[in-house]
């Protein structure tokens, strides 16, 4: 089921077909390199395939899908609106993750505009954030070009963070 369009890509939910291609980014110690948890083995990922794929349980408007190139239908990425609770309060995150072979492109960031845009709309929430790792500066250039500004910097049980808010904006 389709959730999103781009210009370039569509956002769609997860299948059991996906693993073997979500496998291939998260086995990649490059691409995993600003995860706490690194590359992950095939079993962990079909683990998580599986919770995205029965959605979360509170939330099941949220959730990382399938990102695929409109023009070939190629499976690059992994891109979404994670729930996350943090220092008490409940927040949704703009996550996005995508074959490195696809950097630089623009594509995380058309992406990232997508699911502002649809956190924002459809899905009615009144501020969103990215939680992005203090090195990993591509990341903080797509939430920066996405309207975010750095709020604070964080310590969880995953390490150090910087977190990057907006809130939605006022109508025109």
């Amino acid at each position: 089921m389709q959730i999103l369009e781009t210009e370039r890509l569509i956002l769609r939910r997860l299948l059991p077909d996906d693993l073997d291609d979500l496998y291939a980014l998260y086995r990649d110690p490059e691409i995993r390199r600003y995860f706490p948890d690194g590359t992950l083995s095939y079993e962990d990922t079909r683990e998580e395939l599986e919770w995205f794929l029965h959605g979360h349980p509170h939330h099941p408007e949220l959730g990382l899908w399938a990102t695929v190139l409109q023009d070939s239908n190629r499976f690059i990425g992994r891109c979404g609106l994670l729930p996350w609770t943090i220092e008490g309060q409940f927040e949704v995150e703009i996550a996005y993750l995508l074959d490195k072979a696809y950097w630089g492109m623009g594509l995380a960031t058309e992406a990232a505009l997508a699911l502002r845009d649809y956190g924002f709309g459809p899905l009615g929430r009144s501020r969103l954030i990215c939680l992005v790792d203090p090195a990993n500066e591509a990341s903080i250039k797509v939430a920066t070009r996405i309207g975010m500004q750095l709020e604070k910097e964080i310590v969880d049980e995953y390490g150090p963070a910087l977190l990057y808010a907006m809130e939605r904006p006022a109508p025109a």
